[in-house]
């Protein structure tokens, strides 16, 4: 297929310009970031990306086609459950994925019918994402966390999942849509694109999406955010609202491998201010890393917030380059999202400070410092996010800093 419409890429030089000032679609090339030189790196976990811009916080990704009732959608792929195509294809290797494939959830894998590899013939997908709302949010009152108001910019249409599979195999792939249609495609305004979609070539089949900071076992690590199954947090995250992966099994078994999803921590109310650390969370990615705006190629106020720090730096509990062969098996993109909010005790004795290791932030909920909403025990959410891990600042995440309390999942 011939490659569709672009913005005028060549007017991007300038990083002070406005949201208004974006470029406008023309009749032919590469949309938004789409023609900015990106750097190789060595320190991703996604082999296949093409490069990576750390000032503005963006991955090239191979571009694949698919069709949804006729309608072009284009997606990527950035984990499978098979160690082989893993390898082959320059991908996550997530074992647990293969677990979604349960009746106990039902929406969890759209299956495909082709006879080669996932992206390498255009296959017809089950169901896409409805890209036209308005991402919508209003800090609270106080200007952070929890929003007054909230949503999401992408809703999943009937039969839609990011995780998919070829008919006849249990090998699953996390292979999210990022656009639809043919172009021009708007990267701007997201009318029908990915809410981190910056870039888009259809010629060249690259997709340029926006990553998050993040922690993993003590180091700084980025990963890529495509969908949650609640409301709320699929605004903050600037992903697309799925609520049929909210079912993968199962909540709080985050460490049994007979299971699909892995524990994610996000701290409701850590300290703000522009650096992480010492700030960290909910609260701190609303007021620090201007979440209420759109975030596009220009957007540079944005992107200037969230490379200082102002992302919300949750925590990963586990990474595809853990030294323990088991725990790296426990690897999934499939996150079970625990909220943790600071004791009043901790916040009085100034203990809200930026934490990077999942099993220290048990541990201090075995002590009462972090606790679940309304003050219970540190548990699941309820609530599923679909985040491949991408890569990591300056070392690799290879162990947790503290052992595990039992009594904590």
């Amino acid at each position: 297929m011939a490659g569709t419409v672009a913005l005028a890429a060549a007017a991007v030089p300038a990083l002070d310009m406005t949201a208004a000032a974006a470029p406008q679609a023309t009749a032919a090339g590469p949309v938004g970031t789409a023609s900015l030189p990106v750097k190789t790196s060595d320190r991703l976990t996604i082999k296949s990306t093409l490069g990576v811009d750390l000032d503005r916080d963006f991955a090239r990704l191979p571009l694949h086609r698919a069709t949804v009732n006729g309608t072009s959608v284009w997606y990527v792929v950035t984990d499978v459950s098979d160690a082989g195509l893993a390898t082959s294809l320059g991908l996550n290797f997530a074992p647990r994925l293969k677990n979604l494939i349960t009746p106990e959830c039902p929406e969890c894998v759209q299956t495909v019918t082709s006879d080669a590899t996932l992206g390498d013939e255009v296959v017809e997908f089950q169901g896409r994402p409805d890209f036209s709302p308005a991402r919508m949010l209003v800090p609270g009152p106080d200007g952070g966390f929890p929003p007054a108001f909230a949503q999401p910019g992408s809703v999943a249409m009937k039969g839609y999942s990011p995780y998919v599979r070829i008919a006849g195999t249990d090998i699953v792939y996390d292979a999210p849509i990022v656009a639809a249609g043919d172009g021009p495609f708007d990267v701007v305004t997201h009318s029908d694109t990915h809410d981190r979609l910056l870039g888009i070539d259809t010629t060249a089949m690259t997709a340029d999406v926006s990553f998050v900071r993040a922690f993993s076992n003590g180091e700084d690590i980025f990963y890529l955010s495509f969908d949650s199954s609640a409301w709320a947090p699929a605004t903050i995250e600037r992903s697309t609202f799925t609520p049929g992966i909210g079912l993968s099994p199962a909540p709080d078994l985050n460490r049994d491998p007979a299971t699909a999803s892995a524990a994610i921590f996000a701290l409701a109310n850590g300290r703000t201010g522009i650096g992480s650390p010492p700030a960290q969370g909910l609260d701190h990615v609303i007021k620090d890393g201007l979440n209420a705006k759109d975030l596009h190629a220009r957007s540079t106020d944005v992107m200037a917030a969230l490379r200082a720090g102002g992302d919300a730096h949750n925590v990963l509990d586990v990474f595809p380059t853990l030294a323990d062969p088991a725990l790296r098996s426990l690897y999934t993109p499939d996150w079970d999202v625990h909220i943790g909010v600071w004791s009043p005790a901790a916040v009085a004795q100034g203990l809200n400070t930026a934490r990077s290791d999942a099993n220290v932030i048990r541990q201090l909920a075995t002590q009462g410092l972090v606790t679940s909403p309304g003050g219970t025990t540190l548990r699941s959410d309820r609530a599923v996010v679909n985040c491949p891990a991408l890569g990591w600042e300056d070392t690799p995440p290879t162990a947790p800093q503290a052992p595990k309390p039992p009594e904590i999942p």
